[in-house]
This record gives C-alpha cells, structure tokens and sequence, in this order.
C-alpha cells in the first residue's frame, strides 16, 4: 500500500476527491452557541450561517486531540501503509499541526511525518492533493512530502470578507485592524503570506471587492499553468462571478476549477459573505 495521507476538514475539498484519492480526514469541532459538532459530520455550513446571523453569537473551534491523530496513524499503518504524510492548516491559525506532531512522535517520526500547509481551504487542498498524486506514483515518505511542501510555495490565498468584527472575535487579526476597518467601512481583501492573515487591500463596496480578487489572482497567477479553487460562505453568486471572471481572464492555461462553500470552522472567523480564491501554479 502506498504512503497514506491525512488532512483535517479545513481543507473543503469537493467529496469525489476525498473518495478518489483515498484521503483520511479528520474533523475540527465547532462549538455554536454552545452546541458542539465535528465539522463537516455533525455541523455545516448553514449551521453556522444561521448562527452568525443572530443577535447573540458565541463560537468558537477547537483542533482535534493528538489522540484522535494517533489513532488515525496507527489505523491506517496497521491496514499496511508504508507511512502516512500529514497536512493541516496553518499552524498560525489552529494548534491542529502542533497535535498532529505531537501524534506523529508517538506513533513514530520515521513513519508519519507532518506538514503545514499555511493556508486554510484548498490553500490547503492543493498541497494534499499533490502528496496524494506523489503516493499514487510509489513515491515514499519524503517524495511525498516533498510534493506538499513543492505545491505550499506554489498555491496563493486570498479571499474577501464583509467586515473584519469576525476575525477579531476570533483572535486572527488584531483588535486595531478590526477597528481601523469598522471606522472607515472599507471591505478588506486578506491574504497569508507567512500562513498569518493579513489585510492586502482594502475597498468601498463588494462589487470592487471581487473585482480586486480576479486582479490579484490572475497576478498570482503569472504565466503559469493554473488550478484554480472558489469558496464561499452564503454568497454563490459571488462564487459564481469569481469563477466566470476568472475561467475568462486565465483562458487556456487553466486547468482544473472547485468550487466548494466553505465549512463551519472557517465560517466561525470569517462570516457570511466569505468569498475567497486559491491559486495553484502548476509545476
């Protein structure tokens, strides 16, 4: 059996890959309002949807233990993988890697090894689906690895949110951002250079928003072959526009397209109206 490889459900990959690929994913947990469910198996995205919009709101998202790692390893190498490759969301967002390592040095560093990917939805996908195609192709544990950390350096996020109050609650941007946002009504276009969320830009309405989107994703983009990922959080037709705009300014040279709504973990700090854009540069 080839080197299996984990990711967590921050990655929002479309179902087919996940079955086609034979990818493990393990689950964060949502806390809403005090109702606590596995992302993407008890709670989804209407769910918090539906929170986020009512007047009192307490979320919040936890990693998953280092146990249910470790058993997830242990599992997959009793069921005769030569090693396990995992890749989770920036360690800069979630302690989900450190309790990944912490499982991987139980179970054995020579057997499981652990990467970060930086990024969150398929700025996190694009890399587990190359470990994926590299495992498919006999590679061993450090080609497969390799590939991940090759498609991290080569997959550019950025994503637009209607106001920053969400991030702040959640403590992935500081309070003076927040609050410099809220006093000028600008819409903030984000990005994670270092797998931290920074503000890029900043604009006056939406329209200019996922205008400004399609700019810097073409940027991204260079000359190079291209995959493209769209995710959204109850806006389809900004999902929809971003990927007409796109699938038009990138012509021929791209390639494979996603469009997935993003999960309630993501939802928790970024809020309805997400709309958000990966580029994956083909090597």
């Amino acid at each position: 059996m080839p080197v299996a490889v984990v990711t967590d459900s921050t990655a929002y990959l479309p179902p087919e890959l996940v079955r086609a690929h034979r990818l493990t994913v393990v689950p964060l947990t949502v806390v809403l309002n005090g109702a606590e469910g596995l992302e993407g198996v008890e709670t989804f995205p209407e769910d918090a949807t539906r929170v986020l919009s009512g007047r009192r709101v307490t979320v919040s998202t936890s990693r998953p233990a280092p146990e249910q790692f470790a058993q997830v390893y242990r599992q997959l190498l009793a069921d005769g993988a030569d090693g396990v490759v995992s890749v989770h969301l920036s360690a800069e967002l979630s302690g989900t890697v450190e309790a990944a390592r912490l499982a991987a040095a139980e179970v054995g560093d020579d057997r499981v090894t652990v990467v970060d990917s930086r990024s969150t939805g398929m700025g996190l996908g694009f890399p587990v689906l190359a470990a994926a195609a590299a495992a498919a192709q006999g590679a061993d544990l450090t080609g497969v690895r390799q590939a991940a950390l090759d498609a991290v350096d080569r997959t550019t996020i950025f994503f637009y949110v209607d106001t920053l109050e969400f991030l702040r609650r959640g403590g992935r941007i500081n309070a003076a951002e927040a609050l410099l946002g809220t006093a000028l009504s600008v819409k903030p276009i984000m990005h994670m250079p270092d797998g931290s969320i920074v503000v890029r830009d900043k604009v006056r309405t939406a329209s200019r928003g996922i205008a400004r989107l399609v700019d810097l994703a073409v940027e991204a983009a260079g000359d190079a072959d291209v995959d493209l990922a769209v995710h959204h959080l109850a806006a389809p037709q900004r999902a929809d526009q971003l990927l007409a705009a796109l699938t038009e300014r990138l012509g021929d040279r791209l390639h494979d397209t996603y469009v997935t709504e993003a999960g309630a973990v993501i939802a928790a700090h970024a809020g309805p109206g997400l709309a958000c854009v990966v580029l994956h540069r083909r090597p």
